[in-house]
């Protein structure tokens, strides 16, 4: 009997630590996603009202090729990491920029900012060939693939009804008076103007010039509470599975695999997947392994990670369709890993 009640209560105690490091996890991913969210939702509202689709369509290149070269380098003017591209990149989405641009801002935005690169090389400054390898990786990979999803001339199928809908909108027909805003719903403002109602989705940076400066900021301020409600929740559930699988995930296993070539990367983009890190700050971990991992395994984390982890998945599921995420999944993972193999071989 008391060895039944010492193994009880042994477990007992796994168990207690193992739930307390999982909530030390949850929240400590929770709080540093949390704020660059918001920055993006920020972002999001900002392009709604501000920037002329028309205009923008007119200056961003309309090769596929150029336009997912131009969608990947738009974080150096847009700095968002993982958690903040996706509301940016459904506002491109549904303000009729091309597949190219959105699904190249969509993965090298997180990575090719200034204060990601900035971060990578703080931590490895005397290894210049992390940090540009880094950015240059990352660009290949969300150029390609901003290309080849470019190939589906009519994104729709691929994207969630709600976002299908937005891009769906007609323009919007003007007014007799400054319409009153009464209601949102997923990216479309819904407001009373001369007695109709009338939809402010796919056209607000026109709606926006019906307003007043006081009727322009409330229509921010509302678009960021309806996105934050909506993408904060899928936040909190995509970073609570991250946190439970870096729990109960032996890291002895993929530690194992650190020195070989291929297993090295394939433990790396599984460890990218699974931490969930902020690409912000990822560097600093990714360090951590600079001893035990090759250059090749490191990048591959540095790389795959941003583009699509666990707490990300969550956040591209309110986008694309779950067989689109699959895809795009596939692809930057195929394209990751052949480049950071390469280099394990070549370099």
């Amino acid at each position: 009997m008391p060895d039944t009640l010492n193994i009880f209560g042994t477990y007992r105690l796994r168990c207690m630590v193992a739930w307390q490091q999982g909530l030390t996890l949850f929240f400590s991913l929770l709080v540093e996603a949390l704020p660059f969210l918001l920055l993006g939702v920020l972002f999001s509202s900002l392009l709604l009202l501000w920037v002329d689709p028309e205009r923008l369509l007119q200056v961003l290149p309309r090769h596929p090729l150029a336009g997912a070269v131009a969608g990947a380098v738009l974080g150096c003017l847009l700095p968002v990491c993982e958690c903040g591209n996706v509301p940016v990149a459904r506002r491109l989405l549904t303000q009729g920029m091309p597949a190219s641009v959105a699904v190249g801002f969509l993965l090298g935005a997180p990575t090719i900012n200034p204060i990601v690169i900035w971060s990578t090389w703080v931590a490895f400054r005397d290894q210049p060939l992390m940090v540009w390898g880094r950015v240059l990786l990352t660009l290949a990979v969300a150029v390609v693939v901003g290309w080849v999803f470019s190939v589906q001339r009519d994104l729709r199928p691929f994207l969630q009804p709600a976002v299908a809908q937005a891009m769906a909108v007609p323009a919007l027909q003007q007014p007799q008076r400054e319409p009153a805003l009464v209601g949102v719903q997923t990216g479309t403002f819904w407001a009373v103007a001369g007695g109709k109602t009338v939809p402010l989705s796919a056209s607000g940076w026109q709606a926006s010039r019906l307003l007043s400066r006081r009727g322009r900021w409330q229509l921010v301020w509302v678009n960021v509470l309806t996105e934050l409600r909506e993408l904060g929740g899928v936040l909190i559930l995509g970073t609570a599975v991250a946190a439970a699988i870096q729990v109960l995930t032996p890291r002895e296993v993929i530690l194992g695999l650190g020195q070989g070539p291929v297993t090295s990367v394939v433990a790396m983009l599984v460890l990218g997947t699974v931490v969930s890190i902020c690409s912000t700050v990822d560097a600093f971990f990714a360090l951590s392994f600079a001893g035990s991992f090759t250059t090749g395994a490191l990048l591959a984390f540095l790389v795959f990670g941003p583009m699509v982890d666990l707490k990300g998945v969550s956040l591209l599921l309110t986008v694309f369709r779950p067989r689109a995420v699959l895809y795009l999944f596939l692809l930057a993972a195929s394209l990751t890993f052949v480049l950071t193999l390469a280099m394990n071989l070549y370099l």
